[in-house]
């Protein structure tokens, strides 16, 4: 999906960003509106604001990589996952250490 300067409220999702992926994309706001009908199409249009963040979150079969979480109203979500108008996604990476 192209990206659309201007946003329609009927097709309309707001994503937020995990803290490491904004450290990563400096000029990357944490919270968006974006246009987008389903998970992987979220990606495209992150990448095309952010060249190379689809990588970050996608590995080559394609799926989301093992390391992030898709949530998507509450419920993880995968590549294929429909987005509603109004939805809320976030965009989560895992946390480790001791």
């Amino acid at each position: 999906m192209a990206h659309d300067a201007t946003l329609s409220a009927a097709t309309t999702v707001s994503v937020v960003l995990a803290p490491a992926l904004i450290r990563l994309f400096p000029d990357c706001n944490g919270r968006l509106d974006l246009n987008a009908e389903n998970v992987s199409d979220m990606l495209d249009e992150l990448e095309a604001r952010w060249p190379g963040m689809r990588d970050r979150l996608r590995d080559s079969t394609p799926r989301i990589r093992r390391h992030i979480s898709v949530f998507v109203d509450g419920h993880r979500a995968s590549l294929e996952t429909p987005l509603k108008p109004g939805t809320k996604v976030y965009v989560l990476t895992a946390v480790s250490g001791g």
